[in-house]
């Protein structure tokens, strides 16, 4: 009995993980807050800077770091919602616009417009890896950092988390939501963190790259798990409500998986 209240116990918090808000309910949901979000410019690397939101959780201690890497739509209300409920989380949660300088007058995505989805397949992996690096650096700066950094991305962005993974052996963690895994077999053994993916049934163009990731990871005795959601489509934290309720039983579970990875590998 009383190794069934322990379970029962450690369960709680994952039980009780509260989704992010979806693409519809995003902005409301920054608006009513309390948490303490503000942009910032990170430097980067040659010149230019990086627009950054950067929210950070309620607590006494030092927090680990997630890094939130947009989809394919640039820096929304969306991604700036999933930092949100990181910080809700316990973690200082850090979302760059990884098109800063790409727009117009050297804009964002605020001033792309329609053409943001064309921009962004400009910046290569590599721009985007340094990029990443340019928030890493600035988030171990942070005094109320814990020193530990993972990474969570979208669409795009989640083939970008499993990227970074490669390019970046000192990132403590990677979570990968619906994105192609690294195409290249070499690729694998550059990775440091132990990778989770989150994918969704009915997505078979990025699920046909699941099987290589598995493969390689394993043969290298490294750590990725990867989930799939039966019924559930490409996208699915963002349009909850869709797939006939598959979405959003895909998005509760990803979701509880994702908070306990991270708590695990960035600390509590």
């Amino acid at each position: 009995m009383k190794a069934v209240v322990l379970a029962l116990a450690l369960l709680a918090p994952l039980l009780l993980a509260e989704v992010p808000p979806d693409a519809d309910q995003a902005k409301d949901a920054l608006a009513k807050s309390p948490r303490h979000g503000e942009w910032v410019d990170v430097a980067l690397p040659g010149g230019g800077k990086l627009l950054t939101w950067v929210v950070y959780p309620e607590r006494k201690d030092k927090a680990g770091i997630v890094i939130v890497i947009h989809e394919i739509f640039g820096l929304t209300d969306w991604a700036r919602g999933v930092a949100d409920q990181l910080a809700k989380e316990g973690f200082i949660a850090l979302a760059p616009d990884l098109l800063s300088g790409m727009g117009p007058n050297g804009g964002g995505t605020d001033s792309l417009g329609a053409d943001v989805t064309k921009v962004i397949r400009n910046l290569t992996p590599a721009d985007a890896a340094a990029r990443l690096d340019a928030v890493r650096a600035y988030a171990l700066k942070l005094p109320a950092a814990n020193g530990k950094v993972g990474a969570v991305g979208f669409c795009w962005g989640g083939s970008t988390s499993f990227a970074y993974a490669v390019a970046q052996p000192k990132l403590d963690a990677a979570a990968v939501y619906y994105g192609s895994s690294p195409e290249e077999p070499g690729d694998y053994a550059k990775i440091g963190a132990p990778v989770m993916g989150f994918y969704g049934g009915d997505d078979a163009r990025v699920d046909a790259t699941i099987p290589r990731a598995e493969e390689a990871m394993k043969k290298l005795g490294k750590r990725y798990t990867p989930y799939v959601y039966e019924g559930a489509g490409h996208g699915f934290l963002r349009q909850q409500d869709g797939r006939d309720g598959a979405n959003a039983k895909a998005s509760a579970k990803a979701w509880a998986a994702t908070v306990a990875f991270l708590r695990e590998s960035l600390g509590r």
